[in-house]
């Protein structure tokens, strides 16, 4: 008799610990440590909110160089926020990560 594989428990990433960039149907782009994934619900630990960016065309762009300085606006970080309807979970480069752990809004 076979015997079946236990599986990974319920909304668990096996990629947990990566950063990246991720964006939502209603929510936006947001950057931060993933800390699980699970159908369209994803949860991101010091998580930053990309507001508007400039130096990349597309969010595949900023996964792998981050963003220009100048007119982004990249929030403070919040320490968890759980996000829903999450449509694109991109890895990031550790340059994109340096480049996007920096917050960017102009008062």
């Amino acid at each position: 008799m076979a015997t079946k594989k236990k599986a990974a428990p319920r909304g668990k990433s096996q990629a947990a610990g990566r950063f990246v960039v991720v964006r939502t149907y209603s929510a936006g782009v947001h950057v931060g440590t993933l800390v699980s994934h699970s159908g369209l619900d994803v949860v991101l630990a010091d998580a930053r909110r990309l507001w508007r960016w400039q130096g990349a065309h597309t969010l595949h762009e900023v996964a792998l160089r981050g963003v220009a300085e100048a007119y982004t606006r990249l929030s403070e970080p919040v320490a968890r926020i759980a996000l829903t309807e999450a449509v694109e979970v991109i890895d990031a480069t550790a340059e994109a990560r340096a480049n996007l752990t920096r917050s960017r809004w102009e008062t």
